[in-house]
C-alpha cells in the first residue's frame, strides 16, 4: 500500500506540475495559435511527451550517476526557460498585430459544422469561400522543444523530491515515469480547457480576440521577465537607479 501511494503521489505531483504558470504561459502562447480543439490537445499532448521524456531521462542519470545539478546550472536552466518565454510571447503579440484573426462557424461538405481561427495576413478582407484551415505543421514540434526544455529545468528539483521519496532505485525510477505521466495528463486536459474557450468565442469580433491573443503574449512575456530578473538577482545582480 505504500508503494501505490508513493506513486499515486507522483502522479498527483505531475498533474499539479503542468499547472505551473511557466508551464501556463507557455502552452497559451502556443494554443491561440491553434485552429481547432484538436490541434491543441496535439500541441498539449507534444509538450506533455517531451517534457515526461526530459524529466525521466535526466532524472533516471542522475538517479543511476549518483550526482546532483550544481547551481549554476540550475540558474541556467531557469534563465533559458525565461527566456523561451519573452520569445513565445513577443511572437505571439507580433503575430496577433499583423493578422486580423477572429473564430467562426462553417460546414464542410460532410455536412459537420465547427469553429475555428480563420487569419487574414496583413489585415485583409474576409473570403467567406476560403475554409481552408490546415493544422500548423510545425506546432505539435515547438511544443516538444518548449517542453523539452521546461523538463530539464524542473528535473533537478523532481530528483530531490524523489530522493525523499522513494527508498528504492526502482521505486524512485517509477516515481519519475507516474510524474512524467501526470504531468502529460494535466496538460492534455489544460490543452482541451483551452480549445474548448477558444471555441466558445466563435462571433466575437477581430478586434476583441486580437486582444486576447496579446494580453496572451503580453502575460508570457512578463512570467519569462520575472523568472529571468529572479535569476540575475539570486546570482547577485543589481540594477542601479
Amino acid at each position: 500500500m505504500e508503494i501505490i501511494s508513493i506513486l499515486a503521489l507522483g502522479l498527483l505531483f505531475g498533474i499539479r506540475h503542468a499547472f505551473d504558470a511557466d508551464h501556463l504561459a507557455a502552452v497559451a502562447t502556443l494554443a491561440v495559435r491553434c485552429r481547432s480543439p484538436h490541434e491543441t490537445v496535439r500541441v498539449g499532448v507534444a509538450w506533455g511527451l517531451a517534457h515526461a521524456l526530459t524529466l525521466f531521462t535526466a532524472g533516471t542519470v542522475v538517479v543511476l550517476a549518483d550526482v546532483g545539478f550544481s547551481a549554476d546550472l540550475e540558474r541556467f536552466l531557469e534563465a533559458a526557460v525565461g527566456l523561451m518565454l519573452i520569445g513565445l510571447g513577443t511572437n505571439v503579440v507580433r503575430s496577433a498585430l499583423r493578422n486580423r484573426v477572429h473564430i467562426h462557424r462553417h460546414r464542410h461538405g460532410d455536412h459537420t459544422e465547427h469553429a475555428h481561427i480563420h487569419a487574414h495576413p496583413g489585415g485583409g478582407a474576409h473570403d467567406p469561400s476560403d475554409h481552408r484551415h490546415p493544422p500548423h505543421a510545425g506546432l505539435p514540434r515547438r511544443a516538444a522543444a518548449v517542453g523539452l526544455v521546461h523538463g530539464l529545468a524542473g528535473s533537478a528539483a523532481l530528483v530531490l523530491l524523489v530522493a525523499g521519496t522513494a527508498d528504492t532505485l526502482a521505486l524512485g525510477l517509477a516515481y519519475l515515469a507516474v510524474f512524467g505521466l501526470g504531468s502529460t495528463l494535466g496538460m492534455a486536459a489544460l490543452s482541451l480547457t483551452f480549445a474548448l474557450s477558444l471555441r466558445s468565442c466563435a462571433g466575437v469580433g477581430p478586434r476583441t480576440l486580437g486582444g486576447l491573443r496579446i494580453a496572451t503574449g503580453l502575460v508570457s512575456v512578463v512570467v519569462g521577465a520575472v523568472i529571468v530578473a529572479d535569476i540575475l538577482l539570486a546570482a547577485g545582480w543589481t540594477v542601479s537607479l
